[in-house]
């Protein structure tokens, strides 16, 4: 009971620990951090990548949001307002843009569940192949004289 209970203090400080990370991450922003999150609209590599003149010049308003003191989700607005949702490198969890994070869970789970289906079915055909399923296909009885003559020799 007492293993359980430091398990369940010491899981409840960890998130305590990345959500803290998570805010601060909000709140001060690093360059890097949001050049990876964005897209450049000309190349559709992510800014950190790109040396498109426009991903340059949108890496120089994020330094200057940023040491004006914007938040990430403010300066990420900006640049969804002006250029569309398709400059976030990751798709938004809301709306019809959920479907971009559901539709691979749900083709995992289909994928899983047909060759696991296949798989039980190939197993149980050929485990419940009949009365004779374990035991040796017999020889045509000429084959089965030669076979028993030749191995003779061996002898």
């Amino acid at each position: 009971m007492r293993l359980r209970a430091a398990l369940a203090l010491v899981t409840a400080l960890a998130a305590l620990v990345g959500a803290a990370a998570a805010g601060a991450s909000e709140q001060r922003p690093t360059p890097a951090e949001l050049e990876s999150e964005l897209v450049c609209p000309v190349c559709e590599s992510t800014l950190d990548t790109s040396n498109a003149p426009i991903a340059q010049r949108m890496k120089a308003v994020i330094r200057q949001r940023i040491a004006e003191g914007r938040t990430k989700s403010e300066i990420k607005a900006e640049f969804v307002e002006q250029f569309g949702t398709s400059v976030l490198a990751t798709p938004p969890k809301r709306g019809f843009d959920l479907l971009a994070w559901v539709f691979p869970l749900v083709g995992a789970a289909l994928a899983v569940a047909v060759v696991g289906t296949l798989a039980w079915g190939w197993s149980r055909r050929r485990t419940d192949g009949g009365p004779d399923a374990g035991a040796a296909p017999r020889l045509d009885p000429d084959l089965e004289r030669r076979l028993d003559a030749e191995l003779a020799r061996f002898e």
